[in-house]
């Protein structure tokens, strides 16, 4: 483990910029493809273009930040051990592309401590000895660089429930993410070669954030785009067909209860019961009150639509 500097010395934009220098341990997660929020293309455009990165000094962020320091004493509180602040941004002693910036170390172990919060929507991702794989992929990525033994993550979900795990160093599993680290750092980042654009949510958010503002113009597309579109209107033709079937065979699954409101088979219990859906009646409200006035409450977003038109014959 070396030190590399003392983040309380550096501003904000000195900080981004030693990050851009090297993986973090938020980062494993999305070079191993775990993490839902970011995917691989959107990390290497964030490493290689700066300015592209997103706006993310949220509300969730700002108070995760505040809260450490109360996960941080709970977990004293709680276990009887002691933690202490580091504020250095350490690197892997053979991996120099592999930083860690630690939130906590444990006193008198060679252990870390890491502090999340989470909403109360995802505390079933804690339950037992679960742990989300984004932040096991973490906390491994930071026993690697430090070469601690195990690490304490601890959560506080929903502001009232505060959950705490030791997690041992798993040799594997660290072995794992420094390939896959090395591969992404030597073979995308400093080759300067894109990963493969996905489909994942965060690609899509992602790609719409990067192409918000609009050109007015026309260009002329590469020859390969055909390929691209035939494979998106083949996806497509693909989506209908399978969701024909699939109403097809809820239909006849229908047939089969009748009138019944549910019905068991030997693997599955099937039910078919009535449910009410209430909606506003937006004329009757301009009836009643004015377009003029409901209008007031109307809330504008724009984004942009992709569309794919048929211009010309295949020869």
């Amino acid at each position: 483990m070396a030190e590399l500097v003392n983040i309380k010395d550096l501003s904000h934009e000195e900080w981004l910029q030693e990050r851009n220098t090297g993986l973090g341990g938020s980062d494993a997660g999305t070079v191993l493809g775990v993490n839902k929020w970011k995917s691989k293309a959107q990390l290497f455009l964030e490493k290689t273009n700066p300015e592209l990165r997103q706006n993310i000094d949220n509300e969730y962020i700002h108070f995760g930040n505040i809260l450490e320091d109360v996960v941080a004493k709970e977990f004293e509180r709680r276990t009887g051990k002691k933690v202490r602040r580091d504020n250095r941004m350490l690197r892997h002693p053979k991996h120099e592309f592999m930083f860690a910036n630690l939130d906590r170390v444990v006193v008198g172990e060679k252990a870390l401590l890491e502090c999340k919060t989470t909403s109360h929507f995802n505390k079933e991702l804690w339950e037992d000895d679960d742990v989300p794989a984004q932040y096991l992929c973490q906390v491994q990525h930071y026993l690697a660089v430090t070469g601690y033994e195990k690490a304490y993550i601890a959560v506080l979900i929903g502001g009232n429930n505060f959950v705490w795990k030791e997690i041992k160093r798993d040799d594997e599993l660290i072995q794992i993410i420094i390939d896959a680290e090395y591969d992404f750092w030597h073979n995308h980042i400093q080759a300067n070669k894109l990963p493969e654009i996905d489909g994942s949510p965060a690609m899509t958010e992602f790609i719409n954030y990067m192409y918000k503002d609009i050109d007015e113009e026309e260009i002329e597309l590469p020859e390969d785009v055909d390929t691209l579109i035939k494979a998106i209107e083949s996806c497509k033709s693909s989506v209908k067909e399978t969701t024909e079937l699939q109403k097809k065979y809820e239909n006849q699954l229908k047939d089969k209860l009748g009138n019944n409101v549910s019905g068991k088979s030997n693997n599955f219990l099937v039910t078919w019961k009535q449910q009410v859906k209430r909606v506003i009646d937006k004329k009757k409200l301009e009836e009643k009150y004015g377009k003029e006035t409901l209008d007031q409450y109307h809330k504008e977003s724009k984004y942009r639509v992709l569309r794919i038109k048929q211009i010309k014959e295949e020869q």
